[in-house]
């Protein structure tokens, strides 16, 4: 009976959903600090061949994208452990990022990948405020701190200074990807790879972007045979959280009409 139960190998599965960075006070996201222990959990597992991450995000903070990818590369080089990355609804921006910590990446042909770019989107208000008898004043030290300041009219430098800025993200995550994907992107496809577009997971596996079309309980029996055993790492949500945040409704639904925006992108 022991020498059955050795001989069946043990996955972890960690599964990492929802929008990347802070989404409001007590709604959780996916950030570095909450998925640190789930990781080194996971990895810790010392029978296990690999680790497993199944991931359904459009992205967020670039910041904490990067600090889980590199986590996970880091916990995968000290345990020797392989790393299978599962694209779910969407492995989008930040979310494919993270992805890039896989040795493999596989996806549904449905599944929405790439987005590999940088954003920023705001709201201008000065005529409204204007068109309400409002005065805005504004008072700094330091000439640039009320930079895009909504209220008030745009500025050429402030713009440049913003697009230098997600210059640096942007050739930051290329960088992620190509060392992550090296050989496999097909640059010689006709398809600019790093514009900021999303495909299916069919035309991602075209392109280079993922390795395989498949799910984990798929992918995970035909690579570790049929009585391999998922063992789930997801982090739950507090009974503490779950109670605060019904009771701060305005607060909540900007978060939701806030989180809504990014997964609209990609028809979710």
């Amino acid at each position: 009976m022991i020498s059955f139960f050795k001989k069946k190998k043990i996955i972890p599965l960690i599964r990492l959903t929802g929008v990347i960075g802070s989404v409001g006070k007590f709604r959780q996201g996916i950030d570095f600090v909450g998925q640190e222990e789930i990781i080194k959990k996971a990895f810790s597992q010392k029978k296990s061949p690999a680790v497993a991450i199944s991931i359904n995000s459009p992205g967020g903070s670039p910041v904490q994208s990067h600090l889980i990818y590199d986590f996970i590369r880091y916990q995968a080089k000290k345990t020797k452990k392989k790393v299978i990355v599962f694209a779910e609804d969407v492995a989008a921006s930040g979310g494919y990022l993270i992805a890039c910590a896989g040795d493999e990446i596989y996806a549904n042909q449905s599944s929405i990948v790439g987005s590999i770019g940088v954003i920023y989107s705001s709201f201008g208000f000065k005529e409204l405020i204007n068109k309400i008898g409002v005065q805005r004043r504004v008072y700094t030290a330091g000439k640039n701190k009320s930079t895009l300041d909504p209220f008030l009219d745009e500025k050429k430098e402030d713009i440049d200074r913003l697009k230098n800025i997600q210059l640096d993200l942007h050739k930051d995550f290329i960088d992620v990807v190509e060392k992550s994907r090296s050989t496999k992107l097909k640059k010689d496809s006709g398809t600019e790879l790093f514009s900021g577009e999303f495909w299916s997971g069919r035309k991602s596996l075209e392109l280079g972007l993922i390795d395989g079309i498949g799910s984990a309980n798929e992918i995970l029996k035909k690579q570790y045979g049929e009585d391999v055993i998922i063992k789930k790492f997801e982090k739950s949500k507090s009974w503490l959280a779950r109670k605060l945040s019904s009771e701060t409704q305005l607060e909540n639904i900007i978060n939701l009409v806030e989180e809504k925006y990014i997964w609209q992108k990609y028809g979710f």
